[in-house]
C-alpha cells in the first residue's frame, strides 16, 4: 500500500511540475467558462443604429430619445435622406435604420395611426430579427404610455424590412462564417503541425544550417498549403453558390484576392504557433483550442460582438477571422467594392507582416 501511495504522490508531483498540464487542467476550463459565459448570449446590447427622421416633430424625437436611452441601442448617426441608407449599410457602420414617415406626429393625432419603418442589415438574420423585435417592443411600450389618458387608442405601426436577406436565410450567415473557420483552422493547423514535425524529428536544424535562408525555409514549407487552401476556398464558394444559393453580389476577383490574403495571414499564424510548439501534439492543441474557440465566439460569426463585455470586444480586434468575415459578407451579400473594406484589408495585411516578422526572428535566433 505504501508503494501505491508513493506512486500516486509521484504522479501528483509530475503534474505539479508540468506547467502545461496545470494550464490544461485549470487554465483552459476557466478560460472556456468565461468565454462561453460572456460571449454566448441571445440578447443584444449597444447595437449601433441610424435615424432618418422625416417628421422631425416632438413625438418622433420622444421615441428616438427613448430608444437612445435603452441599453440595447446606440444612435450613432442621423441621416437626412433615403439615398444615404444603402451607403451607410455598405459601410457596415450601423445594423439598423429607423425611418419616421412625414408628419408622423400629426398622423398619430389626427388619424390615430402612424408608421415607423425598421430597416435592418440581415446579413446576420438572427441579429436582424432581434433588433426588429426589440425596437417594436420599445414602440409598443411608448404606445401604451400614450394611450393611458386618451379615449381612442393611438396606434404606432412598425414596418420591418430586412436588407440583403429579405427571407432571413440562416445560410447567408453561416457560409461566410464556416468559410472563415475552415480556412483559419486548416491553414494554421496544418502549417504549424508540418513545421513542428520537422523540429520534432530533428530535420529542421538541418534545413536551417543549409544554404537556404530562414525565410526561404518558411516560405517553402507553407507554399503547398497556400495552394491547397485556395482550392478549399474555391470549393466552399462554389458549394455556397450552386448548393445553398448564396449570392455573390460583388466581384469574384476581389473575393479571391481577399481570400488569398486571409489564407496567408492564417498560414503566418500557423508558422508563429510552430515557433512556440515543441511537439506536433502541442501545435495541434494550440491550433484547435487557441484558434477555434476565439474564431467561433469572438469573430462575430454567431454572436454579435457589440453585445459582449468591453474587454472581449477589445480582444476581438486581434482575431483575424473578425475582419475576414466582415470582408466576405460585404462582398458576397452587399456587393461592396474595395473602397468599403480598405481598413479590414489593411489590418489583415499588417497582421500577416507581424506574424511572419516574429516567426523569422525566432528562427534566426535558433540559427545563432
Amino acid at each position: 500500500m505504501k508503494r501505491f501511495v508513493g506512486f500516486v504522490r509521484k504522479e501528483f508531483y509530475h503534474i505539479y511540475r508540468d506547467k502545461r498540464s496545470l494550464f490544461i487542467l485549470f487554465g483552459m476550463p476557466i478560460v472556456q467558462i468565461l468565454l462561453f459565459g460572456f460571449a454566448i448570449s441571445n440578447e443584444i446590447n449597444n447595437v449601433d443604429i441610424a435615424i432618418l427622421d422625416q417628421a422631425n416633430d416632438v413625438t418622433s424625437k420622444e421615441i428616438i430619445n427613448k430608444i437612445a436611452a435603452s441599453k440595447h441601442f446606440s444612435v450613432v448617426d442621423v441621416i437626412q435622406q433615403e439615398s444615404s441608407i444603402e451607403n451607410i449599410f455598405k459601410k457596415g457602420k450601423v445594423k439598423a435604420v429607423l425611418q419616421f414617415e412625414n408628419n408622423f406626429g400629426n398622423n398619430l393625432v389626427k388619424e390615430n395611426k402612424a408608421s415607423v419603418q425598421i430597416l435592418t442589415d440581415a446579413t446576420d438574420p438572427n441579429m436582424a430579427s432581434a433588433i426588429s423585435n426589440y425596437i417594436s417592443s420599445i414602440l409598443q411600450n411608448y404606445q401604451q404610455e400614450l394611450n393611458k389618458n386618451v379615449s381612442i387608442d393611438y396606434q404606432i405601426v412598425p414596418r420591418s424590412r430586412m436588407v440583403y436577406n429579405s427571407e432571413l436565410k440562416s445560410v447567408y450567415m453561416f457560409v461566410p462564417g464556416v468559410m472563415t473557420v475552415i480556412l483559419m483552422l486548416v491553414s494554421a493547423m496544418m502549417t504549424s503541425i508540418s513545421i513542428t514535425r520537422e523540429k520534432e524529428q530533428g530535420t529542421m536544424e538541418i534545413l536551417l544550417v543549409s544554404p537556404l535562408k530562414p525565410f526561404q525555409v518558411i516560405i517553402g514549407k507553407v507554399f503547398p498549403y497556400i495552394f491547397l487552401s485556395v482550392i478549399n476556398a474555391v470549393i466552399i464558394v462554389l458549394l455556397s453558390i450552386f448548393v445553398f444559393n448564396v449570392p455573390v453580389e460583388g466581384s469574384i476577383f476581389l473575393l479571391g484576392i481577399e481570400s488569398v490574403l486571409f489564407i496567408i495571414t492564417s498560414l503566418a499564424l500557423g508558422i508563429l504557433i510552430s515557433t512556440i510548439s515543441a511537439t506536433q501534439q502541442t501545435a495541434m492543441m494550440i491550433s484547435l483550442m487557441g484558434l477555434m474557440l476565439p474564431t467561433i465566439l469572438l469573430s462575430g460569426f454567431i454572436f454579435p460582438i457589440s453585445s459582449m463585455p468591453v474587454p472581449l470586444q477589445v480582444i476581438s480586434n486581434i482575431i483575424p477571422a473578425k475582419w475576414f468575415i466582415i470582408i466576405v459578407k460585404g462582398i458576397m451579400l452587399k456587393g461592396i467594392g474595395i473602397g468599403y473594406i480598405l481598413k479590414e484589408t489593411f489590418i489583415l495585411f499588417i497582421m500577416t507582416l507581424l506574424f511572419i516578422g516574429i516567426s523569422v526572428k525566432k528562427y534566426k535566433i535558433r540559427l545563432e
